[in-house]
Order: structure tokens, then C-alpha cells, then sequence
């Protein structure tokens, strides 16, 4: 397939990551679907290539807009090559600090949000029998630390349902690639971050991590543009890794953790094993 001929769905293109994505792929000479709440956010972009870039309003938590979506791109271009599930925003705060609202805002944007979308756009994969769903998750996909606890366990149950799914549409030739970013200068830790209530006791414990979230904001070393060209070329390689850590802090943050669980599983191995159920049937 020619570049020409290649479509990118973006969801969340308005800003961040999303409208990096966009950016990156009109300038490759691919087609683009950007997606947005707010459609006049998207007006830039449709004008840098009017021909090759649909803006498409799309709320991820609204199914008629996903299915009206997805038909309205296809019908546009004729097909979608990359799903590119971005749509989402952060939230600092303990558990006991964010509202049970706050949980399932997550869950319903970045969890059943994306997968809404893909369940939309797989018939068209399938029947192409190529294409790719790139799911944006995070390091905090693999991992958490005190005060991110809603925002990973969005991205978690993202990348375990993407686990199956690189699976299930192996054999019709359509990837997954789960994305894990570190800190990338996108403005997540500005107007899309939320910061929850302070309770007294948590105050030393979260305190860390929210001073973090505020003080990163516009000074991460990540260039959202430089990580959709990682993307890309990953799509494009003949074995795209299943999930494709960016940054060094990314890396750093997800080696570390799984030398810590292969630590933990060989200290406790011997003694985990040892509870089989006793056969007493040949005394």
C-alpha cells in the first residue's frame, strides 16, 4: 500500500499526543480521521491538508457517536489502516481521595471508551485482513506508584484486554501495539490532569507524587512527535513488539519493575509451589 493510500483514526486529537499523532501522519502523506469532542479544535489540522484530513466529533463514552464515527471515515476514505486509541486525561489522588464519579470517569473514557472504538473498527480490519489498533496506555500501565492509582488501573485493564486481543486478531493480520509513555510534553500535567481533594492523612504520602504531576508540566524531555514516529516505524516493522515502552524514563521505570516481580517469584517459588493437594488415596 502506498503512503497516499495509508488512513489513521485518531481518537483525543484535539491536543497532546492526539494532535501530535495527526501532525506526524499528515506530514508522512497519510490520510487522517481526527477525532474530537469539539470538532473547531480540529480546524488547524483539516487546513494543513483539506484533502487527506476529515475532522470527525467523537465523544468515546457515547456509542451512537463511535458507530457514526467510524462509518463516517470509512465512508470518506473507503478504510482505516491504525486505530490510534489516545482519548483520555489524568487524575492524581489516593484511592480514598477520588470519588467513586472520578473511577468511573476513568474507566469509561480510557477503558471502555477505547474499547468501544475498536469494537467498532474491527469489521473493517478483519475484513481487510491488515491494519493495526495502537492502544496509548502509559508506564503507569505496567506499573503504579501512590496517588495514580484510578488513572493505572484504566490503562491496566487497557492492556490486559489488549493482551487478548493481539491474540484474537492474529490470524486475520491485524496488530496491536500497546504504547507505554513515559513523560512527554503533550500537557497531561496541565488542564487534563485532575487533581482530587486532599485528605490530611494521605497528605505525605500523595504529596510527592502531586508536587511531581505539577512540576513536569511543560519541562518533560519527550517530544510527542519523535514518539509517533517510534510508532510508526514499529507498525511498519516486520515483528511489532506487543508494547513499545517510550523514553528513557519509561524504560528505566518498567525494568525496574520487572526485576523487582522476577526477584519476588524467585524468593517465594519455593514455598508458592508447595500447595499441591496432598494424595492420600495411595496410603
Amino acid at each position: 500500500m502506498s503512503t497516499s493510500d495509508t488512513v489513521w483514526f485518531i481518537t483525543g486529537a484535539s491536543s497532546g499526543f492526539g494532535r501530535a499523532f495527526a501532525a506526524y501522519a499528515i506530514e508522512r502523506g497519510y490520510r487522517v480521521a481526527a477525532t474530537a469532542r469539539d470538532v473547531g479544535h480540529l480546524a488547524a489540522l483539516v487546513e494543513q491538508a483539506p484533502s487527506r484530513v476529515m475532522a470527525i466529533r467523537l465523544d468515546v463514552t457515547r456509542p451512537d457517536e463511535v458507530a457514526q464515527a467510524i462509518q463516517a471515515a470509512v465512508a470518506r476514505f473507503g478504510r482505516i489502516d491504525v486505530l490510534i486509541n489516545n482519548a483520555g486525561f489524568g487524575l492524581v489522588g489516593a484511592v480514598e481521595e477520588t470519588p467513586m464519579q472520578e473511577w468511573r470517569s476513568a474507566m469509561e473514557t480510557m477503558f471502555f471508551g477505547a474499547i468501544a472504538v475498536t469494537q467498532a473498527v474491527l469489521p473493517t480490519l478483519r475484513t481487510q485482513r491488515t491494519g493495526a489498533v495502537v492502544n496509548i496506555s502509559s508506564l503507569g500501565g505496567q506499573l503504579s506508584v501512590a496517588g495514580f492509582g484510578a488513572y493505572s488501573a484504566a490503562k491496566f485493564a487497557l492492556e490486559g484486554a489488549s493482551e487478548a486481543l493481539a491474540q484474537e486478531l492474529a490470524p486475520f493480520g491485524v496488530k496491536v501495539l500497546i504504547v507505554e509513555p513515559g513523560a512527554f510534553r503533550t500537557g497531561f500535567a496541565g488542564s487534563a490532569l485532575r487533581h482530587m481533594p486532599v485528605l490530611e492523612p494521605y497528605r505525605d504520602v500523595v504529596g510527592g507524587t502531586r508536587d511531581f504531576a505539577r512540576s513536569m508540566n511543560e519541562t518533560q524531555e519527550g517530544d510527542p512527535l519523535k514518539a509517533a514516529a517510534v510508532i510508526d516505524e514499529a507498525l511498519r516493522a516486520e515483528k511489532t513488539p506487543l508494547r513499545l515502552q517510550l523514553g528513557a524514563d519509561s524504560i528505566a521505570a518498567v525494568r525496574s519493575h520487572a526485576q523487582t516481580l522476577l526477584a519476588d517469584l524467585a524468593n517465594w517459588e519455593a514455598r508458592a509451589t508447595d500447595v499441591k493437594v496432598h494424595d492420600t488415596s495411595a496410603a
